[in-house]
């Protein structure tokens, strides 16, 4: 297998595709002037985050450069009295948040050069036009043949890939567009097959396939020429716009779009389908299919940018995909693709989200449930349909199609083997940036529920709860402990009753309830002396008989305490009592 045989040395590992947020975490007061500290993230590793610096000032460029895509950007005015007050700084803070939130979620914004220079000026330093002259330069001098017209500046999206409009010395009123692009980082062919594949793309013909002319590629970069369509591409015609402008004056606020009627939408997308079936029955990714890469040629679509994923470049929509771990395979990626340029072909514009929550009305049913199929948040958690069931779906199972142009397209089974190697890699690729995103969406949640306000109140009852249940515990441990003290002295205090009855001594004179001796103001009868040994010796009574005994000296007490309480009883004294004799 040729696959990995000689890692390019040129293979950019950057994934230009992979959005960027910014946070601004302080701002600082210089002389005459504030900057802002804004934290600038790479996708959903916080490892792969950096600080800037910029002044306002900074902020008022960037924005008159895409004031081109004709989009109303939430700048902060300016200020010139009174705008280093502190109250005046936090609010022009929070405002150019606002305003770096909207470029950078924004599709089109988020990936131009422009954003992604002023975000990340280390990784997009380099001047991309004067490279690709570099380049273009020494194919020009192995290639004679071959002369530039002109560049056609930021026609596409790419920063990493430039197009000029060149011409034949043969033939030199016939235009041709050459692309050149740096390798990305789904390369994963050795520089051997790579050249081989690309010096096949010429001999490759499909009715809807758009031709090219020549393809070469060296160890950092590709290069492919085709002829030039004045009538532009599918989006083109979708947003009545100039081939030649830029691409976000074209595509980011089209004033005149307009979609496709029914039949043309059914006929396009059967061809566009017809082309993706057959690249995957050969074994070859795509993986690029969008508006702008689909040539309208008369009235019939052709796919451009075949070689793109030979070169490795991501694809357009690839910050939308990576947010499903459904759509894991390259068939999965064309169809989720198909499904956006069958919103745009409808509508006459992408749609606002993804998944789409809800569907506008459409020319046919037939429509909206191929689009629920792909677009949908019920597609994106089941799975997308295949190529071979959009095709038997009644939207475009009785399209009837006139062109009849046999495919050629032959590749030595060498070069099968390695495509099939690359496409895994890349699907391997696919899956673990799912993966870590799905991972951090589940730590984000878990995190904004813990932090939110009606989860801080479950947590404060909760603990109110847990306090009062602490509390009747204790309460309730402490009676029984009170509890278990009363018995004990009770069965202490029985116990010594039941000794003093034994020895044949009188009660002391309390109440039982009360522990206190009671008192009268006078002195309290002493307890009767004891008995000798050997008289303790010699009384044998029942105890039967000293239980009874006991209880009728302990009621004689308690009436004679009553009785003196009410004055019938007069204190006596020692000398006044007798105590009875046992004989």
């Amino acid at each position: 297998m040729a696959l990995m045989e000689k890692k390019s040395p040129g293979k950019v590992m950057l994934d230009d595709t992979v959005p960027l947020a910014c946070v601004i975490e302080a701002s600082q007061n210089l002389q005459s002037h504030t900057e802002y500290i804004i934290r600038v993230q790479r996708g959903v590793s916080a490892e792969n985050s950096w600080q800037i610096i910029r002044r306002y000032s900074d902020f008022d460029v960037l924005n008159t450069s895409l004031q081109i895509s004709g989009l109303i950007l939430p700048l902060p005015p300016k200020k010139l009295i009174g705008n280093m007050d502190r109250e005046f700084i936090a609010e022009r803070q929070r405002g150019l948040q606002n305003y770096l939130n909207f470029i950078t979620t924004q599709h089109m914004l988020s990936n131009c050069e422009l954003v992604k220079k002023f975000l990340d000026p280390i990784n997009y330093s380099s001047n991309y036009t004067e490279i690709a002259l570099q380049q273009v330069s020494m194919f020009f001098r192995s290639e004679p043949n071959w002369e530039v017209v002109e560049p056609l500046k930021e026609i596409g999206w790419r920063l990493r890939k430039r197009h000029l409009l060149i011409k034949s010395k043969d033939q030199p009123k016939e235009r041709q567009v050459l692309s050149w692009a740096d390798l990305g980082p789904d390369m994963f062919l050795s520089d051997k097959d790579l050249q081989s594949a690309m010096k096949l793309l010429p001999s490759w013909s499909h009715p809807y396939i758009y031709p090219v002319t020549f393809a070469t590629a060296s160890e950092s970069s590709g290069l492919v020429i085709r002829m030039y369509n004045e009538k532009g591409t599918l989006r083109d015609h979708i947003c009545k716009a100039k081939p030649k402008d830029c691409f976000m004056k074209k595509y980011c606020s089209p004033k005149k779009s307009q979609g496709f009627d029914l039949q043309q939408i059914k006929t396009f997308g059967r061809q566009i389908l017809e082309v993706l079936k057959f690249l995957h029955e050969k074994r070859i990714p795509y993986g690029h299919l969008h508006a702008s890469n689909v040539m309208l040629d008369g009235d019939t679509c052709k796919l451009l940018d075949i070689e793109n994923s030979l070169l490795g470049l991501p694809s357009y929509y690839r910050p939308y995909y990576t947010q499903s771990r459904k759509i894991n395979t390259m068939e999965a990626v064309d169809v989720y693709s198909f499904g956006h340029l069958l919103y745009e072909m409808t509508y006459g514009k992408p749609p606002d989200s993804v998944p789409v929550d809800s569907f506008p009305s459409a020319p046919s049913s037939d429509i909206v449930s191929v689009l629920q199929s792909i677009l949908s948040a019920e597609a994106w958690k089941t799975s997308m349909p295949t190529i071979a069931q959009l095709l038997e779906t009644p939207l475009f199972i009785d399209v009837v199609l006139l062109n009849t142009e046999k495919p050629q397209l032959k590749i030595p089974s060498k070069l099968k083997e390695a495509l099939k190697a690359a496409k895994e890699c890349m699907e391997k690729r696919l899956n673990e940036e799912q993966k870590a995103i799905h991972r951090h969406k589940r730590l984000a949640r878990a995190q904004s529920h813990h932090g939110s306000e009606e989860e801080k109140k479950k947590r404060k009852i909760l603990a109110r709860k847990q306090a009062k249940a602490t509390k009747t515990a204790s309460v309730e441990k402490s009676k029984q402990s009170v509890a278990e003290n009363e018995v004990d002295n009770s069965t202490k205090s029985n116990n010594s009753n039941n000794a003093n009855s034994g020895s044949g001594a009188s009660s002391p004179l309390t109440s039982p309830s009360s522990p206190t001796p009671l008192s009268t103001g006078v002195s309290s009868i002493p307890p009767p002396p004891a008995l000798p040994p050997s008289q303790k010796s010699e009384i044998q009574l029942p105890s039967e008989s000293i239980s009874a005994a006991n209880g009728t000296a302990r009621g004689a007490l308690l009436s004679s305490i009553q009785s003196f309480k009410k004055g019938h009883l007069k204190p006596t004294t020692t000398r006044d009592r007798s105590i009875p004799m046992i004989k």
